[in-house]
């Protein structure tokens, strides 16, 4: 949440379109029991309400090769950024 507008439709930053929706994506009971909970704290902190989905995870398939570490390549901008787990450096990649 802290990476993302949660209350944007099918979009971040200047990208629009189904494929840039958030989401939280579930494999387990538990997982879905936290995420929920998750949202519900969250959604106390906008005005607007969470637009991400919260679904259960289906089946994944890759991007080609040249989309595999799209922030670590530099992105649009083509400087590399940090996208390790707990980075706090911004996301340049949108807009």
């Amino acid at each position: 949440f802290g990476r993302v507008d949660p209350t944007t439709v099918n979009g971040q930053g200047n990208d629009f379109g189904k494929q840039y929706r958030t989401g939280v994506y579930f494999h387990t009971k538990e997982q879905e029991d936290i995420a929920k909970a998750r949202f519900e704290e969250e959604k106390l902190l906008y005005s607007k309400p969470i637009a991400s989905e919260l679904r259960p995870a289906m089946p994944f398939w890759p991007a080609e090769e040249y989309h595999q570490q799209y922030l670590e390549k530099g992105g649009r901008s083509g400087v590399p950024q940090n996208a390790e787990k707990g980075a706090t450096e911004t996301i340049r990649c949108y807009g």
